[in-house]
């Protein structure tokens, strides 16, 4: 034990950050051994099953990191395999690009300290989400606009490959490149940086092509799709999130050390606006719908660097961050036992993932699962038993990935589970309840012979864009049905018109219309439409959409701006 001190005593201080980082990412490795999935990382699970240039809600390098996880190591460990790695690497990064020349080993402890005291790194450390290739690749920007603005050659070559690696993380990446610009305006003067981004752009076409080919999926949604009216919980709600996130108990030396520290390079100017810039665009954001808060991590990196910087030369604050650190990590280990254990038996979605699908699957008997509501609850059934699951998009909640995938195709002529999402009429679909162990209730009917609607296509002719309650609208649709089997609207399946404003109201009108449209084939239908006076005065998108009593549905049409005006 004394020579094991005697040598920890010895380490430079680049070696006892090390230390200190691999003892972080073993404690994150036994967490993402022992936590069970959040549902977001079931989704990206989900993702990996099939590889490609782009998804509906992120860029790529999610799910390449899972699969290459899940590759090596099965269940929980594998998926979040590779985000534990990437923690230490970017801490590393960022410590060498703002470590003091004349640094000691308290500077290394301070360092670690104030690292594991930020609340968003200890989450985002081994979770697997796109924050963590975010910050990795982030780390990697500032490292390439280090060498930019020391003029090293290769400069424009890591700028580009760095760009487009923070662009096939998460499209956050662009306020990283357009904040660390903005604090470094004359670097815009170096021909390096647009031969850089030409780079980037080359390299970005494959998830370009992606997303022309998928109707620009990913950018309608993160741009308007996430859209909602103003609340002020909303704006609350964010600035409280902001204050847990990156520990109440620094937030008064955050704006002290803003305020004094006056870096003198580029990466300095960079990170000392970032957490401003961040905090400032989302809260912008929070006016139009809810913000979440790692939408803000590459923040982290400044406010981490901006509280090293001011309490290594002030004494006494630097025995409060070490002490309030500790006391921060000590109850962020309690924290991650609680994630673990559940000791205190709460209810939340990493917790009781097992026997609660196991349960389902039991009830399944191996029948295909059709969820109806939380997309992600479809993965986690996958992910833990292994079993056939599908989710439809929810005109009254939103679209995601399954859109993308034919596993509902697939199950087309088989018995089914399908999940309420209203109390069907027909009684004679009996439905049933289950009480699952995490809590949730799973509400749904046994359809002995399923077949899809959600693939066929309506176009419409001679809907305007801004129309007058009572106006007589005179439309055309064209209906094209892909399926092996016809299609009957007016009986057990309608055609609506759907009108949804933000994430929060769609107001659905039964069109009085009864066709067939054949295995294959394309059927015309002419009907008028008077516009409801209760739509007055509204913003939506418009379209339709073929539901069914008990299923979910979404727009068969593609949406299209439309205004009502005022009575």
């Amino acid at each position: 034990m004394k020579r094991l001190l005697d040598t920890y005593r010895r380490l430079t201080p680049d070696a006892l950050l090390l230390f200190w980082l691999g003892v972080w990412w073993a404690c994150n490795l036994l967490q993402a051994g022992l936590t069970e999935l959040a549902d977001d990382e079931a989704y990206y699970h989900m993702f990996a099953e099939g590889l490609a240039w782009g998804y509906f809600d992120h860029p790529p390098a999610v799910a390449l990191l899972v699969r290459l996880g899940s590759t090596l190591l099965g269940g929980e460990l594998g998926v979040r395999l590779c985000f534990t790695l990437l923690q230490p690497l970017y801490l590393w990064i960022l410590w060498r690009l703002v470590r003091p020349a004349d640094a000691t080993r308290g500077d290394a402890s301070l360092f670690a300290v104030v690292s594991a005291a930020t609340l968003m790194l200890q989450l985002y450390g081994f979770i697997a989400v796109p924050d963590g290739p975010l910050m990795f690749t982030s780390a990697l920007f500032l490292a390439a606009l280090n060498a930019l603005d020391r003029g090293q050659r290769p400069a424009w070559l890591w700028l580009g490959l760095t760009m487009a690696a923070m662009a096939y993380s998460k499209y956050h990446g662009a306020l990283v490149v357009l904040f660390a610009l903005a604090a470094n305006p004359r670097l815009l003067r170096r021909p390096a940086l647009y031969a850089g981004g030409g780079l980037a752009l080359l390299l970005l076409v494959p998830h370009l092509v992606w997303q022309a080919d998928h109707d620009w999926a990913s950018f309608a949604y993160h741009l308007s799709g996430r859209n909602a009216s103003f609340r002020w919980n909303y704006v609350a709600e964010f600035l409280l999130n902001m204050l847990a996130v990156f520990n109440p108990l620094f937030v008064p030396l955050y704006v002290r050390a803003w305020r004094e520290v006056r870096p003198a390079t580029a990466v300095g100017r960079a990170l000392r606006w970032m957490p401003a810039a961040f905090v400032g665009f989302f809260l912008l954001s929070s006016l139009r719908g809810y913000v979440q808060p790692q939408w803000t991590i590459v923040a982290s990196f400044g406010w981490v660097w901006l509280l090293f910087a001011y309490a290594r030369r002030h004494p006494r604050t630097r025995r409060y961050v070490v002490r309030a650190g500790l006391v921060t990590v000590a109850l962020v280990g309690l924290v991650r036992l609680e994630m673990i254990f559940n000791p205190l038996g709460l209810r939340f979605e990493v917790f009781d993932n097992r026997p609660a699908f196991g349960a389902l699957a039991r009830e399944a008997a191996g029948r295909p699962v059709i969820f109806g509501l939380r997309y992600a609850r479809a993965a986690k059934y996958a992910f833990y038993t292994g079993g056939e699951a599908y989710c439809q998009p929810n005109v009254f909640y939103r679209t995601h990935h399954w859109q993308f995938r034919d596993d509902d195709t697939r199950f087309a002529g088989r018995e089914v589970l399908v999940e309420c999402t209203s109390a069907p009429a027909d009684t004679t679909l009996r439905v049933r309840s289950l009480d699952l162990a995490d809590g949730s209730r799973f509400t749904y009917f046994v359809d002995p012979d399923f077949r899809p609607v959600r693939r066929v296509a309506v176009a419409c002719e001679g809907l305007p864009r801004q129309v007058a309650p009572g106006d007589s609208l005179r439309l055309v649709l064209t209906v094209d049905n892909p399926y092996d089997w016809p299609v009957v609207v007016g009986r057990d399946t309608e055609l609506a018109m759907l009108f949804k404003q933000g994430r929060s109201r769609v107001e659905e009108y039964p069109l009085d219309v009864r066709f067939e449209a054949a295995a294959g084939g394309r059927e015309r239908v002419e009907l008028t439409f008077r516009v409801p006076e209760e739509l007055a005065g509204g913003s939506f998108v418009a379209g339709f959409a073929l539901r069914r009593d008990g299923y979910a549905h979404w727009f068969n049409s593609r949406p299209q701006p439309l205004t009502v005006s005022a009575l």
